[in-house]
């Protein structure tokens, strides 16, 4: 199972890392995705929501859902942030290729990228170690 070390995760599979490329003064921006578990749980991706591009979202709340053969999941934010971009290689208007997470969950298959509103709240997470315990036992 691939479980990046640099990258903190959520108890439901969500991850987070913090895009220090866009990152600024004053600005905290973080890139969020699914696990390669959860993408390898739901199995072969169709459909990605996510139209809350612009708002901002707490801690734990909804920001989207993705949808496999079987089954539709809620997508959870990590942190507290401001949704600002969504990947256009999963949307429909964009590159509609949900499958991009199967193939690729921590790099083309991201999801948002956020501002985060409280960076702190990453200290609430998950380390890799910790989140490897969780999807094997």
């Amino acid at each position: 199972m691939n479980v990046p070390a640099e990258l903190k995760y959520t108890n439901e599979h969500e991850w987070i890392k913090i895009d220090t490329e866009a990152s600024q003064e004053g600005k905290t921006i973080a890139i969020v995705g699914i696990t390669d578990f959860a993408q390898g749980e739901l199995g072969d991706l169709v459909y990605v929501e996510v139209d809350t591009v612009g708002e901002k979202i707490d801690k734990d709340e909804i920001f989207g859902t993705v949808e496999a053969v079987k089954t539709t999941s809620d997508l959870f934010m990590p942190v507290s942030g401001t949704v600002i971009e969504f990947n256009e290689e999963l949307s429909e208007s964009g590159g509609d290729n949900p499958a991009v997470i199967n193939e690729d969950a921590y790099g083309a298959g991201w999801i948002i990228k956020i501002d985060l509103s409280d960076p702190t709240e990453l200290d609430s997470l998950l380390s890799a170690s910790e989140y490897e315990k969780l999807i094997t036992t």
